[in-house]
């Protein structure tokens, strides 16, 4: 096998495997099983261990000895810091995406807030909060901001994280609505440029989703 195909398996399974933590099929403190998982992909256990690993590298699972590899469980302290170190690079980046967005980037972002507007509406809740990386307001603004650094780990190194963190919010009432409500409003001062404004609420809107 070349190392392309070893490295198809690895990105299949790693797939596989962080969408089951993000939508809660792996619950947090589920074990993940080496022999079971390459069962069920039908892959060698290298191929399971490298995907392994790099959930550990991003902080999704842990490895303890006699307790396997689990899907963490987050803490409030865990929380608490991870939501500070947010809410200073997603600042950042909503400030720099108001500086630096083309015209064009600051119309598809509008666009797009209309669609989360309307799919809130057609689909309820809880459809909406289930985006995929392609449509999430965070990431988007995290590229919009044209700073490689901050693009890596926003959107590469905590995303998933940040994702599974959150999902302990997705159900508290009407949090996903104000949340739209927030989105739209960051996405006005990155539209009208202004970066001070961009970036306090921001800070505000990742505050709220820990607060409330």
């Amino acid at each position: 096998m070349t190392k392309e195909q070893d490295d198809s398996l690895v990105d299949r399974v790693y797939s596989r495997l962080l969408g089951e933590i993000l939508n809660g099929t792996l619950a947090p403190g589920a074990k993940l099983s080496e022999p079971k998982i390459a069962a069920t992909e039908d892959v060698s256990r290298a191929p399971v261990r490298e995907a392994i690993r790099r959930l550990e590298e991003r902080g999704l699972v842990t490895h303890r000895l006699r307790q396997g590899v689990r899907v963490i469980v987050p803490d409030e302290t865990m929380r608490a810091n991870l939501m500070a170190v947010r809410g200073a690079l997603e600042g950042l980046a909503a400030r720099q995406a108001a500086e630096n967005a083309t015209d064009s980037e600051r119309a598809s972002l509008a666009v797009m807030l209309d669609a989360h507007r309307d799919k809130l509406e057609r689909e309820g809740p809880v459809d909406y909060w289930q985006s995929n990386v392609n449509t999430d307001f965070h990431h988007r603004v995290a590229t919009l901001s044209r700073n490689s650094h901050l693009i890596d780990l926003i959107n590469d190194r905590f995303w998933p994280l940040f994702q599974l963190v959150r999902r302990a919010r997705r159900d508290e009432p009407g949090r996903i609505r104000r949340s739209y409500v927030e989105h739209r409003r960051i996405a006005n001062a990155i539209i009208d440029r202004d970066g001070d404004v961009a970036e306090l609420l921001m800070r505000r809107h990742i505050e709220a989703a820990f607060i409330t």
